[in-house]
């Protein structure tokens, strides 16, 4: 039988019943600066980001093909009936990218789950949870020491993290030996479910469904035929690769294949290959650090195919740091669009910072982690317990996981720098 969430009731309906709806997805913002691109950034060649923004298009499924956007249905309610009972220092974890060159990938989760943690500690007198935020600025090595300091600290039940895929894969084990939930917002790579972890569980789609859907979006629906596929050298990166050249299959050119790497800022040798290939898109497969020089220098060496990435990518930093070379970039991503009512109150939490790409699913997360810590839970066992047998709406999908840690059901959208 699986555990159903409280769900939305008096003033807090307002946030919570708000839908996904394409009512919802006016240009997207993704952390890092104003409504919808962050600061506007001048580019060598005179052209500005200032009029940019990142746009939600359709949803997709994992054959590539439009599947209508549908209500968020009775998503759950961080602050519960108010009832919260629970021992002094209670806290959750969060661990991300919260300083370095991909910091607003972290800094999305970790407001978003802020809100997710204000709203039921107005509430709950009887219960004041706090969160903790660890930064392992995106860096497996960093994260293995950062680690030891989350499983040690007895306050912490639970974790919101880690944020990305390789320091997901240098941790795991810590985590799951010291029997700490691991709940991501945001790593991607799918063998990362396949490790035996009982403590692991993934709040969105993985690569293996990101990575067929938006293949077949661009051959069946955008009609590419040859695809350079460019890869960087993270676990993320090398992972979605794989599944984007396996789903785009004879559509996958060969001979425009890149790799680079993390930190790179020259493109040049991966320019040079793809503007000798007689391609119709390039798909990168890393993150906005590298893909904004990527693209500048791509539009630089005067290839003008399309640009195409995923939710690494797909943040307003990297149309502020690319300027008008991000003009038409495809984006995909497993996080939908903020809802209207809960970017107001984000924005109210963060001084005006409007929500970003997992935002959203950083406060579905939160949320889970204290219905439970509301429903009376209190170690750590017990939370790992609650969540394996959860199943209830947020406001970006339906969370429900199966043994694996896999959600039972998750979908792709697709959006345009316009």
């Amino acid at each position: 039988m699986h555990r159903t969430a409280r769900r939305a009731s008096g003033g807090a309906a307002l946030l919570l019943a708000a839908t996904l709806v394409l009512t919802a997805c006016g240009p997207q913002s993704q952390g890092g600066g104003d409504e919808t691109t962050g600061t506007a950034t001048e580019t060598d060649d005179g052209g500005s980001s200032a009029d940019l923004s990142i746009v939600p298009v359709v949803q997709i499924d994992i054959e590539g093909a439009e599947v209508e956007a549908t209500a968020a249905g009775d998503p759950a309610d961080p602050a519960g009936d108010g009832s919260a009972t629970c021992a002094e220092g209670t806290s959750i974890a969060m661990a991300g990218a919260l300083t370095g060159p991909n910091a607003a990938l972290g800094l999305n989760i970790q407001y978003g789950a802020q809100v997710a943690v204000d709203a039921f500690n107005a509430a709950n007198p009887g219960c004041q949870v706090t969160l903790k935020p660890f930064d392992t600025e995106g860096d497996p090595q960093k994260a293995t020491q950062v680690a030891p300091q989350i499983v040690g600290d007895a306050s912490v039940l639970g974790l919101l993290g880690p944020a990305f895929s390789g320091e997901t894969a240098a941790t795991g084990d810590v985590f799951n030996q010291a029997g700490l939930l691991s709940l991501t917002a945001s790593a991607t790579n799918p063998d990362l479910t396949t490790n035996g972890w009982t403590n692991f569980f993934r709040g969105l789609a993985n690569d293996a469904v990101q990575g067929p859907s938006v293949a077949k979006y661009l051959v069946n629906t955008k009609e590419f035929a040859s695809v350079c596929v460019v890869s960087d050298n993270s676990d993320y990166g090398i992972g979605l690769a794989d599944q984007i050249t396996e789903g785009l299959g004879d559509a996958a050119n060969p001979d425009c294949a890149a790799e680079v790497k993390t930190g790179d800022k020259d493109f040049s040798a991966a320019v040079q290959i793809i503007s000798g290939a007689d391609a119709d898109a390039v798909f990168y497969a890393g993150y906005y650090a590298e893909a904004a020089p990527f693209v500048q220098g791509l539009r630089d060496g005067g290839v003008d195919i399309p640009f195409v990435s995923a939710d690494g990518t797909n943040d307003p930093q990297f149309v502020s740091q690319a300027g008008a070379a991000s003009e038409g970039a495809i984006l995909s991503c497993p996080c939908g669009p903020a809802p209207d009512d809960f970017a107001a109150l984000y924005e109210e939490t963060t001084n005006g910072e409007a929500p970003g790409v997992y935002s959203v699913e950083g406060y579905d997360l939160a949320t889970i982690m204290l219905t439970g810590i509301a429903s009376g839970v209190t170690d750590r066992a017990g939370l790992i317990d609650y969540v394996a047998n959860y199943s209830g709406d947020g406001l970006a999908r339906t969370y429900e996981w199966d043994s694996a840690g896999e959600l039972e059901a998750a979908l792709i959208w697709i959006y345009e720098v316009q």
